[in-house]
């Protein structure tokens, strides 16, 4: 019976591992890539049967830790707006002038072939899904409570979605500064969509007073 893999001890090689390809390219051979880390070449296969699994490694590990980051930040806000703005700010933060980690390891993905690469994307993209759905849902909620402007919630996540994906791309090709966008897209698109709630029991008309005499 094959022993258990110690997956800390996996990460570990792992993140080394994508640091010496980032430098060294991805076409290095998992042979070179042990001796690089000091390794025996039997050690690094039975943590790693090809270079493809260290990218699926470092990816989860990475998107793991950015939904970490991103859902404390969106818990700081009740209104469901807010919470869809602290979004796209935070995934920014968790990457800003590291964006081009997660850029290199979907890249490298790519050359796992078509059908492997599917299979990843679509492991990612059900975790984000059910995120997705969660927010949507929350968003629809406060339309009909009288929080949210009527809109097309599905839109307008997508719309913060592209905006985060896009403004990672433009971060890694040009080093724009964000925050002038973070500003348009939220005094253009979103603070527009927030309503006042309810009248609650304090802002209700008091009774005039009975000012005729008995």
């Amino acid at each position: 019976m094959a022993r258990p893999v110690d997956i800390e001890k996996r990460r570990e090689i792992g993140a080394k591992a994508v640091e010496f390809l980032t430098e060294h390219g991805l076409d290095t051979s998992m042979a070179k890539l042990a001796e690089g880390l000091g390794l025996k070449r039997p050690t690094l296969l039975y943590y790693f049967p090809d270079r493809i699994a260290i990218f699926e490694q470092a990816l989860a590990d990475l998107l793991a830790e950015q939904a970490v980051f991103v859902v404390g930040q969106m818990a700081a806000h009740d209104h469901p707006i807010d919470q869809l703005f602290a979004q796209v700010k935070a995934v920014h933060a968790f990457h800003h002038e590291r964006e081009e980690r997660v850029l290199f390891l979907t890249q490298a993905l790519a050359v796992g072939g078509k059908e492997r690469t599917k299979n990843i994307v679509n492991i990612g993209n059900l975790a984000f899904e059910t995120h997705r759905q969660a927010l949507t849902q929350r968003i629809r909620d406060g339309i009909a409570a009288g929080q949210i402007a009527e809109c097309d919630a599905d839109s307008l996540i997508r719309i913060c979605r592209a905006t985060i994906d896009g403004l990672m791309v433009q971060r890694v090709m040009m080093q724009c500064d964000l925050a002038p966008v973070h500003k348009l897209l939220w005094d253009g698109l979103l603070a527009p969509l927030k309503r006042t709630t309810t009248t609650t029991q304090t802002d209700k008309p008091k009774p005039k007073k009975n000012t005729e005499t008995a």
